[in-house]
């Protein structure tokens, strides 16, 4: 997995590409952590699934565990442009009332 980051005033945009699994997920979590650590003073985390292949429910826990560290930094998180199989594993999992898609 590839994780690419972009800061716009406010906004700290990281794009997740490739699979999202229990074997990708922790790199990505310790990039992502990293740009979130990094980026003390962004107001929102925009994350984009776009260029997500296969998410499982380790993705879950991934997009939770960034919201509790963005949250902890006053930080809101958003979701942008799941695919459609991203999409339905977020949408039965409820996580869209944590983390609202944008």
């Amino acid at each position: 997995m590839k994780v690419h980051f972009a800061r716009s005033g406010a906004v700290l945009r990281i794009k997740l590409c490739g699979d999202m699994d229990e074997y990708t997920a922790p790199e990505a979590r310790r990039a992502c952590d990293r740009a979130i650590e990094e980026n003390p003073t962004a107001r929102q985390i925009i994350i984009n699934l776009a260029d997500v292949a296969f998410m499982d429910s380790t993705g879950i826990g991934f997009l939770i565990g960034r919201y509790k560290k963005a949250k902890s930094g006053g930080m809101t998180v958003y979701v942008e442009s799941p695919n459609f199989a991203a999409d339905k594993v977020l949408s039965v999992s409820g996580i869209y009332s944590l983390i609202p898609r944008v």
